[in-house]
């Protein structure tokens, strides 16, 4: 009975094992950050509000920090780098973030609006 329960508790995770292993392909990880990469510059040229041109470098961002990721999985299992830079680019964002929207902030108190264009005039 006991030789029973260790067979299929091998067999349950060599099936875990073989599931994990086979995942989600790299194309799909590349497609998706390219995606995202590209609507953040699209939205980064053409938008003028300022709000959107920072989320639209967020997404910029995110997108990088997907191919860190996909690559470490993909090249370096064993390894955690791809992670430790994705940590890395993930507070620098977050401080960039914060000192954006000070800076917005700042010149919606002077200028009353966040539109880029009306923002032509810079003093001191």
């Amino acid at each position: 009975m006991q030789k029973r329960q260790v067979l299929r508790f091998l067999i349950l995770k060599q099936l875990i094992n073989h599931k994990m292993e086979a995942g989600v392909p790299l194309d799909y990880f590349l497609i998706l950050a390219a995606i995202m990469f590209f609507i953040g510059v699209y939205g980064f040229l053409t938008r003028r509000n300022l709000i959107t041109i920072l989320m639209s470098l967020e997404l910029i961002l995110n997108s990088v920090n997907i191919n860190f990721v996909a690559f470490n999985k993909y090249l370096y299992p064993h390894k955690l780098e791809g992670f430790f830079f994705s940590l890395f680019v993930i507070a620098v964002a977050a401080s960039e973030a914060a000192v954006a929207i000070a800076i917005i902030i700042n010149i919606y108190r002077r200028f009353t609006t966040i539109n880029v264009e009306d923002v032509n005039e810079m003093k001191y």
